[in-house]
Protein backbone atom coordinates (compact mmCIF):
# COMPACT_ATOMS: atom_id res chain seq x y z
CA UNK A 1 0.00 0.00 0.00
CA UNK A 2 1.32 3.37 -0.97
CA UNK A 3 2.28 6.15 2.05
CA UNK A 4 -0.85 8.40 2.44
CA UNK A 5 -0.59 11.64 4.77
CA UNK A 6 -3.76 12.04 6.70
CA UNK A 7 -3.77 15.25 9.06
CA UNK A 8 -5.88 16.74 11.94
CA UNK A 9 -5.68 20.36 11.16
CA UNK A 10 -9.61 20.94 11.20
CA UNK A 11 -10.09 19.02 14.34
CA UNK A 12 -7.10 21.23 16.13
CA UNK A 13 -8.06 24.65 14.64
CA UNK A 14 -11.44 24.06 15.84
CA UNK A 15 -10.29 23.06 19.41
CA UNK A 16 -8.36 26.52 19.06
CA UNK A 17 -10.96 28.38 17.77
CA UNK A 18 -8.85 29.03 14.91
CA UNK A 19 -9.93 30.18 11.48
CA UNK A 20 -8.37 28.78 8.20
CA UNK A 21 -7.24 32.08 7.61
CA UNK A 22 -5.88 33.19 11.16
CA UNK A 23 -3.87 30.13 10.79
CA UNK A 24 -2.78 30.88 6.96
CA UNK A 25 -1.75 34.36 8.34
CA UNK A 26 0.33 32.50 11.28
CA UNK A 27 2.00 30.56 9.15
CA UNK A 28 2.68 32.59 6.01
CA UNK A 29 0.56 31.10 3.13
CA UNK A 30 -3.00 31.58 1.53
CA UNK A 31 -6.01 30.45 2.92
CA UNK A 32 -6.48 28.01 -0.27
CA UNK A 33 -3.05 26.27 0.54
CA UNK A 34 -4.59 25.37 4.35
CA UNK A 35 -7.41 24.46 3.13
CA UNK A 36 -6.07 22.00 0.06
CA UNK A 37 -3.86 20.42 2.78
CA UNK A 38 -6.85 19.90 5.13
CA UNK A 39 -8.84 18.16 2.37
CA UNK A 40 -6.06 15.82 1.62
CA UNK A 41 -5.69 17.01 -1.46
CA UNK A 42 -1.88 18.63 -1.32
CA UNK A 43 1.42 17.17 0.86
CA UNK A 44 2.66 20.32 2.41
CA UNK A 45 6.51 20.27 2.35
CA UNK A 46 8.34 19.45 5.77
CA UNK A 47 9.07 23.62 6.67
CA UNK A 48 5.65 24.31 5.87
CA UNK A 49 4.06 20.78 8.19
CA UNK A 50 6.14 22.03 11.20
CA UNK A 51 5.15 25.57 10.92
CA UNK A 52 1.36 24.08 10.50
CA UNK A 53 2.09 22.46 14.07
CA UNK A 54 4.10 24.90 15.73
CA UNK A 55 0.86 27.43 15.02
CA UNK A 56 -0.91 25.13 16.34
CA UNK A 57 0.60 24.56 19.32
CA UNK A 58 0.85 20.65 18.64
CA UNK A 59 3.58 18.08 18.21
CA UNK A 60 4.14 17.77 14.11
CA UNK A 61 3.29 13.75 14.66
CA UNK A 62 -0.09 14.91 15.99
CA UNK A 63 -0.94 16.93 13.21
CA UNK A 64 -0.06 14.59 10.50
CA UNK A 65 0.41 10.94 9.99
CA UNK A 66 1.42 8.84 7.39
CA UNK A 67 -0.83 5.77 6.74
CA UNK A 68 0.95 2.56 4.69
CA UNK A 69 4.89 2.69 3.89
CA UNK A 70 7.63 2.35 1.25
CA UNK A 71 6.96 0.48 -2.44
CA UNK A 72 8.90 -2.98 -2.03
CA UNK A 73 11.83 -2.85 -4.74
Amino acid sequence: MPAVLHNNIRRLRFERGMTQEELALRVGVSRQTIMSIERGATNPSVLLAYKVAMALQAPVTEVFQMEGGLVPV
